[in-house]
């Protein structure tokens, strides 16, 4: 039986989408949650190794006394070759535990609906090819500002930020939210105030969209599930 263990940040970032496919696959999904007080296993005893997204930075671990332990475990999986993934937090945790760095984003909170701009390395790529110009969710204000060495950029977002990277031969990190749901991003909202340029009713606008592409951006999810399930 196949076992991926999640590393789960917070209540309100839950697996979504991908945990609900690789469940329809016969996936046996372990879910931790430091925050609650789990420990984070120094080594992994599963399949695949998936970290998601959270609210703090990467660089907090003085406040947030399980990320130098996921940093750690993020490290040992790479080397051992073990399939990884990284969503948003987890994404920029992977970064700078290999020797890159993250940044708040200068240009401002990427919030909604943006397109998936794969380069030609990430139209090829077996985690993302196909996938080029989908709507995929993204609510974040820091980025990887410098890849570590030996990483491919997979995608640039609009603001000329990494959108996707592969760190090794099977291991990715994604600034956006392929897990994400319409109810899961609604529930991020409820805390929302308005940053730089971003329109008071953004949350509606974005809910909306979300809304009317929600069968779109599932698949997209479903297809990252899938994918990452093969790797």
């Amino acid at each position: 039986m196949t076992r991926f263990l999640v590393v789960q940040h917070e209540p309100e970032a839950p697996g979504g989408w991908l945990a609900e496919r690789w469940a329809e696959l016969g996936i046996t999904v372990d879910t931790v949650r430091p925050d609650l007080g789990d420990p984070v296993p120094k080594t992994l005893s599963h399949d695949a190794l998936v970290v998601l997204g959270g609210a703090m930075n990467a660089y907090e671990d003085d406040r947030y006394a399980w990320l130098a332990p996921t940093k750690a475990l993020l490290r040992a999986s790479v080397a051992d070759g073990i399939p990884t993934l990284g969503v948003c937090l987890g994404h920029q945790l992977m970064g700078v535990a290999l020797g890159g760095e993250v940044i708040l984003n200068p240009m401002g909170r990427t919030s909604g609906l943006v397109p998936l701009s794969l380069n030609a390395a990430g139209e090829s790529d077996p985690l993302l090819e196909g996938l080029s110009g989908r709507d995929v969710v993204h609510y974040n204000g820091d980025v990887v500002s410098r890849l570590p060495d030996g990483a491919t950029l997979l995608a640039t977002a609009p603001d000329g930020s990494v959108q996707a990277a592969r760190f090794a031969p099977r291991a990715w990190g994604v600034q956006f939210h392929p897990e994400t749901t319409p109810e899961i991003f609604a529930g991020w909202m409820t805390t929302f105030e308005p940053q730089g340029e971003e329109p008071a009713d953004g949350p509606r606008q974005w809910l909306d969209a979300m809304e009317s592409r929600r069968a779109t951006v599932r698949t997209t999810g479903y297809a990252v599930a899938e994918a990452f399930a093969r790797a």
